[in-house]
Order: structure tokens, then C-alpha cells, then sequence
């Protein structure tokens, strides 16, 4: 658990597609590698990696291998002439299947107020918790169900920005690439005819429709504690008590768009359930309509747990008109889209607090012919323009991916799977390959292909996160943390006690320790693994 070691030769620990491109990187000075098949141990290929190129964000200078004449599945080790030796990784025709199946699982163990139970949560089940009804400030006569939904990250806060992002990246990630999801039956509720994916998503939005305030149509921001948990608490033992925190208009227009969304996806599986959803969107866009120009949310007095603060909520009402128009086909939506369109909000950003980038997404997967036609071409031309500047900039880093050094921020993992989405809907509008290619070096550089080469998802690779900042992977007393969870990577902002202490002078990229209490490097949440659900369905279809 202390300070992360560099490895010298690094590769996707869950593995490479046997018809696709396999790279390794290197860093010092390697020149000759070999493949090594792990169950006869022969030599199966050698080869000289590239000219190596000078990464800043790592700190390294970094060389290429590539092994892509090695086709035949089986299981792998990379070893330098140095007696370095990579993790071990599979190769197989689609490689990513159990590792997307592990990403969406890990939504089943986010779930609070119902018990896991040892069938489907295997050693990592847990009580029911959190069923107590709610506070809400400023009308403490008023006591609301608060139950179901999910954990928002390694806390037991649940957030209504937040969670809408989770939703859509799944509903999306379904709606794009319904192939990856047959046939995967892992849920208590699975039924072979709805797949698990929006099984899964139910659970939250029905607590979403919790979060709705009876008669407005307003949405309450979170439902926390006062205050987090120590890191030893269990879900079920923590029984404080629960508060509403205020509605905010960022919540609501969140709300509204992931409803208007799941109005469109559940309608062939459940009319009934999708009017409903749908009835939620309406009611939420109305109390926007009414209130135009609302402060950013602020913690209450009292609440410490997380604000998830956001002064700019245009973004917000962007998305929810964009939504609405293409599931109702209203021109009231389409109207209102096109004028908040004018505003000047990121439109490409796919973050909890920058929601811009769904609308967009919202209004182009409409089709051209609903669209009006100047901004439908001037959202799919600066989509594909920013898609093209992700590219370049993987082009020039030495671990391929797309962040700049002052892009490691808090939940960097975060970024590094929005930009992959953002680079597949590029490849989904324009139809070029390389956009998806590049995508696919950025879930390398999650899997271990990263100049600590470790996986950042538990439970994935031979060398993965092992200590996450998870309150019931502490406290469960199992050696092996809850599989399937994205940790928040690299953070050179270095924002807790435990890496200011440990990690001072690091590059940019070495800014994360796989240990419990870094929770500004070591968190996990469902935001960051969603996207990841996204781009892995990309390369199981």
C-alpha cells in the first residue's frame, strides 16, 4: 500500500484482440523484447521497440513494441533483455467481455437499501442499509422515502447530478451498442428479456423519481448525512440520519434529461414505466421554464458530505430540451434547444458539472432531418473538430491517450473515458476508424498501459488496484477489494494528506497511490465507471 513502483514494460492487462493492433510500452532504453506463451512458455515472437520520445507528463522517455503478428489466444508475458518481465494478458478474438460484464456488475454493488446476498454479491454482500426515511432542510416536519438507488463513490451519498450522468452513459452506451449486452443474465432481476443493463439503470432511476419534490417538479440535489462515515463502515452500519439537501436547477435539468431518455429506451420493454419517465421529464423542464435564473447550489449549514457545486447550469437545461424534443418531437424543446445552443457553455463535455456535451449528443443522434440544419452541422463539425484535437494530442503523449500534464486532475480516470466517448460518438458521426482506434489506447491506458502499469480496475489484471478509497472494501475484512471499480488515477493537484506527504515532486502522471486513505487519487464513484461500461460495449460489439 505504499508508494507506487514504475514498470518498465507495461501492456493492457485485460488484454489485446487477436485481429487487432498490440502494443507495449517501454521505458529506459529496451531494445529487444520477446513474447513469451505462458502455458508452454516458448518464444513466440521477438521484436525492437521504436525510437523512444521524451513524455513530460510521465516523466519517462518511452518506446514502442509492437507485437501484432501474435494472433494466436492464449495468455502472454512481455520480457526485456533486462530481465524485465510485463504483467501477464490475455489474447483473444473479443477480449473485453468479462471485463465489461465486471464494470456493469460493479453498479449491483453500489445498490444501497437491499442486501447482497452471497448468490449475486459472491464474498462481497452486505445487509440492507439505509432505509430510514429522510430530513428535508427547511421543512423538518417533512420525512420523505429515501430508500434504493445507488452509492454515489466511496461514500454512501447519493446525488442526482451525478447519477443521471451514470444513467445516460448506460442508456447510451445500450442505445449505440445494444449487441455488447445480449445474453448476460448476472442480476437477481434478470429476466432474458430486459438486459441487465437497464435492469441495472432501473434501480436508480427509481430512486431518482424519490428526488423529485411532490408538486413542483424540482428536483432535491443529494441525500447525504451530515457527515461521511469513517472508512471502516459498513453500508448497514451507518444509520445517521439522512437529509434532502435543497433542489437546485442542475439537478432538475439533469433529471429531465435522463428521464426523457429512459422514456425512449423503456418504451419497448415497459410503456407503463416509460410514461412514467417521461411524465418525471415534463415536470422537471416546466420548473426550469419557471425559474430561469437560479444560484448554483451550496451546501446547507451543516452538511460536510460532498457538494457537487456548479454555478453554470445552461448545459443542464441543454440537455433536458435536447431530450425531450427527441423523444417527444415537441417544438417547444427543439425551440428551447436551439436558443440555449447560443449560450457559451462547453457543448462537447461529457463531466457531472459540464453536461453539454449529452445535449449535443442528444440532438445529433435526432438525425439531420428533425434538426435544424445550421445547428445541426455546427454541433457535429465542432464535435468531430474536438474529437480531431483529442487525437493529435494522443498523437504527441507517449502513453497514447489525450490528457495534457495539467489534465491529471482529481478523477483524471474520469477525463480519460469521457474523451473516448467523446472520440467513438466522433467515429459514430463521421465514420472514420482512427477516432476509435485512439479510444481504444485510452481503456489500454486504463488496464495497466500507464507508466506505473497498474490497472486501474479492481479486480481486473495482475497488477490492479488493490486498496481503493471504498468504505466496503475496508471495512468487509476481505483481502480482495470489490471488483470492478474504476479508480480515480493519477491527481497532480496532490489533494489529501497521504500524497501530499508521499508524492511530492512527482510528474504529473505518477501523482496516485494505491492506498485507502488517498482518496483524491484512490476513490471510485459510478461517473467514472460508466463511461468506461461506454467504451468497452464499443469493442464488444
Amino acid at each position: 500500500m505504499s508508494e507506487q513502483r514504475l514498470r518498465t514494460i507495461t501492456v493492457n492487462q485485460a488484454g489485446y484482440s487477436s485481429a487487432g493492433e498490440k502494443l507495449a510500452l517501454f521505458t529506459g532504453e529496451v531494445s529487444r523484447f520477446r513474447v513469451v506463451d505462458l502455458q508452454t512458455g516458448s518464444v513466440v515472437f521477438s521484436g525492437q521497440t521504436g525510437e523512444g520520445v521524451e513524455d513530460k507528463a510521465s516523466g519517462s522517455r518511452v518506446h514502442t513494441g509492437v507485437f501484432s503478428a501474435v494472433t494466436a489466444p492464449g495468455k502472454y508475458r512481455i520480457e526485456g533483455e533486462d530481465g524485465q518481465a510485463s504483467a501477464a494478458f490475455m489474447i483473444a478474438d473479443k477480449p473485453y467481455g468479462e471485463l465489461q460484464q465486471g464494470l456493469l456488475k460493479a453498479f449491483y454493488y453500489y445498490r444501497c437499501g437491499v442486501e447482497l446476498s452471497g448468490e449475486y454479491a459472491g464474498p462481497w454482500g452486505h445487509e440492507s442499509c439505509h432505509l430510514a426515511a429522510g430530513t428535508v432542510i427547511g421543512q423538518p416536519e417533512l420525512k420523505l422515502d429515501s430508500c434504493g438507488g445507488w452509492h454515489d463513490a466511496g461514500d454512501y451519498g447519493k446525488y442526482s447530478g451525478p447519477g443521471a450522468k451514470a444513467v445516460a452513459d448506460l442508456l447510451l452506451a445500450w442505445e449505440l451498442y445494444p449487441a455488447a449486452f445480449a445474453g448476460v443474465c448476472t442480476l437477481p432481476e434478470s429476466d432474458g428479456v430486459m438486459p441487465d443493463v437497464l435492469l441495472e439503470c432501473k434501480v436508480e432511476l427509481d430512486w431518482l423519481f424519490k428526488m423529485q419534490e411532490s408538486g413542483s417538479g424540482a428536483v432535491y440535489h443529494k441525500l447525504t448525512t451530515q457527515n461521511f462515515p469513517g472508512l471502516d463502515v459498513m453500508p448497514e452500519e451507518d444509520t445517521a440520519e439522512l437529509y434532502f439537501s435543497p433542489v437546485s436547477a442542475t439537478a432538475t435539468g439533469d433529471f429531465a434529461g435522463v428521464m426523457a431518455l429512459a422514456a425512449r429506451v423503456y418504451k419497448p420493454f415497459d410503456e407503463v414505466y416509460a410514461a412514467r419517465c417521461l411524465e418525471a421529464a415534463v415536470a422537471a423542464w416546466s420548473w426550469m421554464e419557471a425559474h430561469p435564473a437560479e444560484p448554483g447550489f451550496t451546501n446547507p449549514p451543516g452538511i460536510t458530505t460532498g457538494e457537487y457545486g456548479d454555478e453554470e447550469d445552461h448545459d443542464e437545461r441543454f440537455w433536458a430540451a435536447a431530450e425531450l424534443f427527441r423523444t417527444t418531437g415537441g417544438e417547444q424543446y427543439h425551440s428551447a434547444a436551439r436558443e440555449l445552443a447560443k449560450l457559451p457553455f462547453p457543448k462537447y463535455s461529457l463531466g457531472w458539472a459540464d453536461m453539454g456535451g449529452y445535449g449535443t449528443l442528444a440532438y445529433l443522434l435526432n438525425g439531420e432531418e428533425q434538426a435544424e440544419a445550421s445547428l445541426y452541422a455546427e454541433l457535429k463539425e465542432g464535435l468531430v473538430a474536438e474529437a480531431a484535437r483529442l487525437l493529435r494530442q494522443s498523437r504527441e503523449d507517449g502513453y497514447r491517450i489525450s490528457l495534457r500534464e495539467e489534465d491529471y486532475i482529481w478523477g483524471s480516470n474520469m477525463l480519460v473515458m469521457n474523451n473516448a466517448m467523446l472520440l467513438l460518438a466522433a467515429e459514430h458521426f463521421s465514420g472514420e476508424t482512427e477516432y476509435a482506434a485512439c479510444a481504444l489506447d485510452h481503456l489500454h491506458y486504463l488496464l495497466g498501459r500507464n507508466v506505473l502499469g497498474i490497472s486501474y480496475v479492481t479486480g481486473f489484471g495482475e497488477h490492479a488496484v488493490m486498496h481503493p478509497h471504498h468504505r466496503p472494501s475496508v471495512g468487509d475484512n476481505i483481502a480482495e477489494p470489490v471488483p470492478g471499480l474504476v479508480s480515480g488515477g493519477p491527481d497532480c493537484g496532490l489533494h489529501d494528506e497521504y500524497v501530499q506527504e508521499h508524492l511530492q515532486g512527482k510528474p504529473a502522471a505518477q501523482c496516485f497511490v494505491d492506498h485507502e486513505d488517498s482518496y483524491s487519487t484512490n476513490e471510485v464513484t459510478i461517473y467514472w465507471n460508466s463511461p468506461a461500461v461506454f467504451v468497452t460495449a464499443r469493442f464488444n460489439s
